[in-house]
């Protein structure tokens, strides 16, 4: 079989599995498992299709059974596991992807490559360490590094590929998560490893590490866990309900309120991390050309003259004034709020450094950054100073994500040492006192350890590892897939909470993402937890969907909660005209025409549902008010042109028609003042001004099109019928 096939096969077990249709899953199963060679999953599958049969029977001879249930729900499973083994055995022998050759490796592995020989390894390295530091020289520093990297290696690489714990590895990987000795990078690494497996295979066991690692006192280690709980939990969304003992201990979690806050913080970054692909566009398409366009203004603005203390602060205005018309001011604040929210702002930057060597081995895209890996001690030294004090200071402050540090590093290592003192000198004085104050410093050292900031930077290393990697179109890429974790049976009671999803749908409401939004505020208004505010952006999103009794219904009890409201009552105003009730349109408008009586979009179109009631004097009055208090207000010239014409007021159309193709024309304004010249008796304006109308609206056909649809508005003023086609030619 071929990898589409096998995958085919799987999904078809699986598809009858979810449909609980036990018997021929395990029947097709067994076909699936003919051409293998593995004995303990055949044996196993054997196990539970007799076990299968004698429940069925006991059934069938009306055998009261009250662990039946329990039964079937172990059976299915079971059968499951198989499943996924059978995949991946079936893949390892015809996959060139590199995860099925690190799981045919894995096997040549000495049996003493173990959790719990690798942790003796690795826990002895903070002794090592220590020694090199007394040595002369570090003496035996590569060989310690060596030793301790390579361990590492091994063991994320071995738990990556291993898809089925056993019980000892299960308490192995308890007592790793407990060593008192071992580094927190280390756990960090190999919490990495036990999410990228589960990510490839679904473990109870591995589940229920992670679990027990949300609780580890590192935040490191318990918000990389946190986010392999996430993934997990979208990935495999129903698989839960089949292991009770996994929904028990959720619901354990459940009882600290704080792990409903932190999963759903983890959910919102991981919805927002989806975000980055527009970001990165803006980035590359808008700011950074922007800057470039203004790198003079950016230059001037920057610094005062340090020779004269007095002007140092002396800035021209018209600088800023500049850099305000430009509107380069309102993109960089934007992407401001975009990375105080916790955007990831840094992509378009550094997706263009992952070409070192450090990024050619996938577990290195995990490494928790440490100006002791081997890598950087060959670029900078064993202890930074100088330059590289300043540096490191930077990286520890929580701006980057681990990955982006090793290439910031990589690549300040390959500028001339000459070079990076320039860079770093471009910081003023004042910039680097900033950093070498002490409370100032120690502040960036504790927003780095925000459990928020941690677990959103490691989010980040896993966008570029599923984007960047050299081997990226291997890898179920979750970045590109809906990911909706409130939906999962397994968190309701978790998620579902209303202050919860609120904070979700708000997500969804402020990117405009509203299809997603509504589905949220709908599940809010099913819990009778609403507000006026709820029932608002409900509507607004229904509005948006262009479902407008559907919003109306909403603003209606938004209405209720909050009366008067004047933006509740002109969103209604404006559902009911885009549904074409003007009656209903105009009451709401003229409401809210008595709070904001100058605003110029009520009057605009109080007046406009008036003349779609063809009350063309009263229409007047409020196109002919918001001339008055706007000036130049073509919307409004055109308003009053067209209602002048169909209420018999000719001169006075010409009138704001002559001002309107004075001002900016559009190919309808062409043709209205074509209809008015043409009633007033000049035809031949009238053909000139038609011409130019055919000429502005591209094409011929469309002209027609234009103009036959005000055919009978022109037979209403007494043009001729038989006269159109006439004048239509004229028009050529």
């Amino acid at each position: 079989m071929n990898e589409q096939t096998i995958q085919e096969q799987y999904q078809h077990i699986i598809s009858l599995l979810q449909q609980k249709r036990l018997k021929e899953a395990q029947s097709l199963l067994e076909t699936f498992l003919w051409d293998s060679s593995n004995w303990s999953l055949r044996n196993r599958l054997e196990q539970a299709q007799i076990s299968y049969r004698y429940m069925l029977q006991y059934m069938k001879q009306g055998v009261n059974d009250p662990e039946r249930p329990k039964l079937y729900r172990k059976l299915l499973a079971e059968t499951w596991e198989i499943a996924d083994q059978v995949r991946l055995g079936s893949l390892d022998e015809v996959s060139s992807h590199y995860y099925h050759s690190l799981r045919k490796n894995r096997k040549r592995l000495p049996e003493e490559y173990d959790i719990a020989t690798l942790r003796k390894v690795l826990e002895s390295f903070p002794d090592d360490m220590a020694v090199c530091r007394l040595m002369p020289d570090n003496q035996n520093l590569d060989a310690v590094l060596k030793r301790h990297e390579e361990t590492n290696q091994v063991l994320f690489l071995a738990t990556w590929s291993n898809s089925a714990w056993t019980a000892k590895d299960e308490q192995q990987a308890k007592e790793l998560l407990e060593s008192e000795l071992l580094p927190v990078n280390d756990l960090c690494l190999f919490t990495s490893a036990v999410t990228l497996s589960l990510m490839e295979c679904f473990d109870m066991r591995k589940f229920a590490w992670l679990l027990d690692a949300t609780t580890h006192a590192e935040t490191h280690v318990n918000q990389r866990a946190l986010v392999g709980i996430a993934i997990a939990l979208h990935i495999y969304p129903a698989r839960l309900s089949y292991y009770p003992e996994l929904t028990a201990r959720l619901s354990l979690f459940n009882e600290d309120s704080s792990f409903g806050k932190q999963l759903n913080r983890v959910y919102i970054q991981l919805l927002r991390s989806q975000e980055t692909e527009k970001i990165d566009k803006k980035m590359r398409e808008e700011i950074i050309p922007e800057m470039m366009k203004n790198v003079s203004i950016m230059r001037n603005m920057k610094f005062g003259f340090e020779d004269n203390a007095a002007d140092e602060n002396d800035l021209n205005p018209d600088w800023e004034k500049a850099f305000e018309q430009s509107g380069l001011g309102d993109k960089i604040r934007e992407m401001n709020e975009l990375q105080l929210e916790g955007a990831d702002v840094y992509m378009s930057t550094f997706a263009q450094l992952k070409s070192y060597p450090f990024f050619r081995e996938p577990y290195n895209w995990f490494y928790p950054f440490d100006m002791q890996h081997s890598s950087l001690i060959k670029e900078f030294g064993f202890k930074p100073t100088g330059d590289n004090a300043i540096l490191s200071l930077i990286l520890q402050s929580g701006f980057f994500c681990d990955s982006d540090k090793y290439s910031l590093c990589f690549t300040m290592a390959h500028i001339p040492q000459t070079q990076r003192e320039m860079m770093l000198s471009q910081m003023t004085s004042q910039d680097l006192n900033d950093l070498a104050d002490e409370s100032k410093s120690s502040s960036l050292r504790q927003y780095a350890q925000r459990p928020d900031v941690n677990s959103n930077q490691y989010i980040h290393d896993l966008y570029r590892f599923f984007k960047l990697n050299q081997r990226r179109l291997e890898f179920r890429d979750i970045f590109k897939e809906e990911i909706a974790l409130h939906r999962i049976p397994a968190l309701k009671e978790i998620l579902c909470k209303p202050g919860l999803l609120a904070a979700v749908a708000d997500f969804h409401f402020r990117k405009q993402h509203y299809t997603e939004a509504l589905e949220v505020y709908q599940n809010l208004i099913n819990q009778n937890h609403t507000d006026a505010d709820i029932f608002q952006k409900a509507g607004y999103c229904l509005q948006k969907e262009k479902r407008y009794k559907e919003a109306v219904s909403a603003y209606c009890k938004a209405d209720i909660l909050k009366p008067d409201h004047v933006w509740t009552i002109r969103h209604l105003a404006t559902c009911y005209r885009q549904m074409r009730d003007f009656t209903s349109a105009l009451e709401y408008y003229r409401k809210a025409e008595t709070i904001q009586p100058e605003n110029h979009n009520i009057l605009f179109y109080t007046g406009s549902c008036l003349a779609e009631q063809e009350k063309y004097e009263e229409a007047l009055q409020y196109f002919f008010k918001l001339d008055f208090i706007e000036n130049n207000n073509v919307k409004a010239w055109r308003a009053i042109g067209w209602c002048s014409f169909v209420s018999g007021k000719h001169e006075q159309a010409m009138k704001y028609y002559n001002k309107i193709l004075d001002s900016r024309p559009l190919a309808t304004d062409y043709l209205n003042a074509g209809h008015v010249a043409w009633r007033l008796g000049n035809l031949e304006k009238a053909a000139e001004l038609y011409g130019k109308a055919a000429l502005e609206s591209g094409s011929r056909e469309a002209f027609r099109e234009m103009f036959s649809k005000d055919k009978e508005t022109l037979i209403k003023q007494g043009i001729n019928e038989k006269d159109i086609p006439l004048m239509m030619d004229l028009a050529d």
